[in-house]
């Protein structure tokens, strides 16, 4: 059974954890978006604290790549790879889009647990959205076993955005991007959940990826920014 370090800073939520093939065994989170860089190191001190293991243990490092806040991707893939170099151990990316569809996709299935009027999750698509500020989101859509349905965009939304799906299949829409999709939109097939991802999820996605060897390479690879940064230059 694999151990993993999960670490998820792609959003306004921090969170690492340590998981044994899908169970997680401890957890640390923080909702400080502007103080992910120095969340993350005393966390992974407390996760060893609290498990008694050391870091030489786990077999691979996880990662949510991206896209999400640049510096918080920045933070979570130096950590990564640092620690993958030091202790030559494989790393393994996840898109964080896919995370956060899980995350609903999990919190969807306990409802079904407990109700027997509930729609099959099989109905649904998913559709987590990042905000990317004004009417722009990271966004893509994934079916219940988390096919992809739609590739990950930045996209502008509007009153048409998904129109064409809607008439077909109901969504549910979920993360920071998702409020001010509500405020414009006006279907019966559109549904929103406020679900947020964490590190668990990660590890679950992380753990399937470990299984089947899909490991990064850590010289080469790069957080999926999905929009180049850049900063507006002042008129001289």
């Amino acid at each position: 059974m694999p151990l993993l370090l999960n670490i998820d800073t792609a959003t306004e939520h921090a969170s690492v954890c340590l998981s044994e093939t899908e169970t997680v065994l401890a957890m640390e989170q923080s909702a400080d978006q502007k103080n992910h860089a120095s969340f993350i190191q005393p966390a992974i001190r407390k996760l060893l604290w609290h498990t008694g293991l050391s870091l030489q243990l786990i077999d691979a490092v996880a990662v949510t790549a991206g896209p999400g806040s640049y510096t918080g991707l920045r933070v979570g893939m130096a950590t990564a790879k640092g620690l993958c170099y030091a202790l030559q151990k494989p790393l393994i990316l996840i898109n964080t889009l896919e995370v956060m569809a899980y995350a609903v996709i999990e919190e969807k299935n306990k409802q079904l647990a407990t109700s027997n009027f509930e729609p099959q999750t099989s109905n649904f698509l998913f559709c987590p959205m990042i905000d990317a500020r004004r009417m722009e989101v990271f966004t893509a859509l994934y079916n219940n076993t988390l096919q992809v349905i739609t590739e990950p965009v930045a996209m502008v939304l509007d009153e048409k955005s998904f129109e064409g799906i809607l008439l077909q299949k109901q969504i549910i829409f979920s993360g920071s991007g998702y409020a001010k999709f509500q405020k414009i939109i006006n279907h019966p097939n559109a549904f929103f959940s406020t679900a947020a991802q964490h590190a668990g999820h990660l590890a679950v996605l992380a753990g399937r990826s470990f299984l089947q060897k899909k490991f990064a390479d850590i010289a080469y690879c790069e957080p999926f920014y999905l929009k180049e940064f850049f900063t507006k230059q002042q008129p001289l």
